[in-house]
C-alpha cells in the first residue's frame, strides 16, 4: 500500500519529539487523523502561536511571552542569588521543590564540544553579563549530574569566580527517603565525600 505523501510528511515530523521512533511516530499519526481530529487542530494551532509568540527571556533566557518573564520581575525573588540550570524543565522542578527563592539562568543546554555545543551555545556571555550586574552575589549551579553536566559546571564555575563572585554547586547523594542498600556505590560515595557536620 502506497502512503500519501502528506501523511508520511506529518509521520516524519513527528519523529522530531524525543523518544519518538518511526511505530510511534506512525501511531500517533493514524490516531490523530483517524479518531482525534479536534486534538490534531488544537495541536498545530497551540504549535503554531507557540512558536509565534514564544521567546527567551531577556534575563533568565527561559521561554516567556514578555521581554522579561513574569519570574524576573517578581519583587518577591531574591536577586542576590542566581542560580544555573540546563534547561526550563529543570527551572520548573526547582520552583516545584520551592527550595529556591533567588532567580535563574537557563543555559539551554550544556557544553558538549563532540557535538559542537561550546560556550556560545548555551550562551556564557549573556551569563556572564546577568551574574556580573552588581547585584547577584551567589551563584548556585544546578547543572545535571552527568559527564557534561558536572564539565559544564566546572567551566562556568571558573568565569565566574575570575568575576569575584561566590559560586556553589548544589550537592549530590543519597535522596529523601532512600536505604542504603538499595542505592548504587557512586551515589553513596558521593554522599560520604559531601557529608556535612550535624
Amino acid at each position: 500500500m502506497m502512503t500519501p505523501s502528506t501523511l508520511e510528511e506529518l509521520i516524519e515530523a513527528l519523529r522530531c519529539l524525543p523518544g519518538v521512533g518511526p511505530k510511534s511516530a506512525q501511531r500517533m499519526a493514524f490516531h490523530l487523523l483517524q479518531r482525534d481530529q479536534p486534538g490534531a487542530r488544537r495541536l498545530a494551532s497551540a504549535l503554531g502561536l507557540a512558536l509565534e509568540r514564544i521567546r527567551h527571556c531577556e534575563k533568565c533566557n527561559s521561554f516567556a511571552e514578555e521581554a522579561i518573564c513574569t519570574l524576573c520581575r517578581s519583587p518577591r525573588r531574591d536577586p542576590t542569588q542566581l542560580c544555573v540550570v540546563e534547561t526550563p524543565g529543570d527551572l520548573l522542578m526547582m520552583e516545584q521543590a520551592q527550595c529556591f527563592q533567588g532567580l535563574y539562568f537557563v543555559l539551554m543546554g550544556t557544553l558538549s564540544p563532540l557535538d559542537g555545543v561550546g560556550p556560545k551555545e548555551i550562551h556564557l556571555d549573556r551569563l556572564i553579563r546577568r551574574a556580573a550586574d552588581g547585584v547577584v552575589r551567589e551563584v548556585i549551579l544546578a547543572t545535571n549530574f552527568t559527564v557534561e553536566g558536572d564539565a559544564t559546571a566546572h567551566y562556568v564555575g571558573e568565569l565566574l569566580r575570575e568575576q569575584g563572585l561566590k559560586v556553589s554547586r548544589i550537592a549530590r547523594g543519597l535522596p529523601v527517603g532512600g536505604e542504603l542498600e538499595h542505592v548504587d556505590s557512586g551515589t553513596l560515595a558521593q554522599a560520604v565525600l559531601e557529608r556535612r557536620e550535624v
